[in-house]
């Protein structure tokens, strides 16, 4: 018993210390390297500044508030996330331009979305009236006022308005109410970024285009102003920027390149580098072909494909993913990784497999850097 009680009290102790190395971050572990991640957020921003478009990066991608001071200080506009309480973090580290990019709806929600609207500059979507007076009533009582952009369903078939009508009467009555203010259109369609064919993206942009226009023509005619539209995504951004329609991009993955954009078809429009790794080690080597690391599910998630080894040229590939486990399997026992060694992974989805970590551990080479907390992980109300 007595030994139980001091066991109690023995700290956990960190996965990395700055200033060490690679070899001893202990596993599993999230890492960026700086190199990679650094041109990625260069690319981009280069990207949009020669079109003319701002750069409105999502949060939701990382939920870091460092990643996300590092793109504004190269440029961005702001940010975006997609849950109320996922912005507190970043408020909290001086952003100050956010948007939210979803539908806000319920008191608790909206009584603290104005306490963030009086301390930043704060913009949300909305796609019904009755949500809109609610948000109106919200603000005034926080004495607080908010950007109101509405959103229309481009072809998601998830949030937002049907028809230039709708959109049209939610402007107008935005435009009555007080401590709301209509500032333009949200038009994202998440679909068309993972269809492979540089083609068919191309395609489905320019479907997804035509109905803005339809929704933008019908404003003018309205003589209703709309400086702001708002969308698209890493895998649209080569034909977004360039598109006369979208005055910012959402994209949130570009930073990283998980292993679902990378089963894109890029062709020469953009060209990003994967730095956003799974770092494991491997705890059994059962057979000459097969070898166990100590992360599964619990450390990256799976949705959008198994993870795969960042050397393409391994000899090893992810068999399976349980709990705590991940299966490799070796082409023979020469490539099998050996008992104890380190290995990385590139995730399937960079998005869930950040909100699974507390932290990051930046490297460059084999130097580890800095540990950046991911503050809004599990911020999702």
């Amino acid at each position: 018993m007595e030994e139980q009680k001091r066991a109690e009290g023995v700290p956990l102790p960190p996965a990395a210390r700055v200033g060490g190395v690679v070899a001893d971050i202990d596993t599993p572990s999230l890492i960026l390297d700086l190199d990679a991640f650094e041109e990625n957020l260069r690319t981009m921003q280069v990207l949009a500044e020669r079109n003319g478009v701002a750069l409105r990066p999502h949060a939701k991608a990382h939920k870091c508030p460092e990643i996300a001071l590092r793109q504004i200080a190269l440029g961005a506009q702001g940010i975006c996330c997609q849950k109320v309480s996922e912005a507190v973090p970043f408020v909290a580290a001086g952003v100050r331009d956010i948007h939210i990019s979803n539908e806000v709806v319920g008191a608790a929600k909206l009584a603290l979305l104005a306490r963030l609207a009086r301390q930043a500059r704060v913009s949300v979507c909305v796609d019904h009236a009755q949500a809109l007076h609610a948000l109106s009533g919200a603000m005034g009582v926080q004495s607080a006022s908010i950007a109101v952009l509405v959103e229309i369903d481009v072809g998601q078939k998830r949030c937002g308005v049907q028809t230039p009508d709708e959109a049209l009467a939610l402007a107008r009555l935005a435009q009555q109410l007080p401590n709301v203010e209509f500032v333009g259109l949200q038009a994202y369609h998440g679909g068309l970024q993972h269809k492979r064919s540089l083609d068919q993206r191309k395609k489905s942009c320019d479907k997804t285009l035509q109905v803005i226009r339809a929704f933008l023509s019908a404003f003018e005619q309205a003589a209703i102003p709309c400086p702001i539209v708002t969308g698209g995504g890493t895998g649209s951004a080569a034909f977004d920027v360039g598109s006369k329609v979208f005055t910012e991009i959402q994209a949130g993955s570009y930073p990283f390149m998980d292993g679902d954009y990378a089963s894109n078809d890029w062709g020469h429009a953009l060209s990003f580098k994967h730095s956003l790794f799974l770092l494991g080690t491997v705890m059994s080597t059962p057979t000459a072909e097969r070898a166990i690391v100590d992360m599964g599910l619990k450390s990256t998630s799976a949705e959008s494909g198994l993870p795969q080894p960042a050397d393409a040229s391994s000899g090893w590939s992810c068999l399976a993913i349980n709990d705590e486990h991940t299966i490799l399997q070796a082409a023979n026992a020469k490539s099998r990784p050996a008992l104890g060694a380190q290995v990385r992974l590139i995730p399937g989805h960079c998005d869930p497999t950040f909100n699974l970590h507390d932290s990051i551990v930046v490297v460059r080479g084999q130097q580890v850097e800095a540990v950046w907390p991911i503050s809004a992980r599990g911020l999702s109300r």
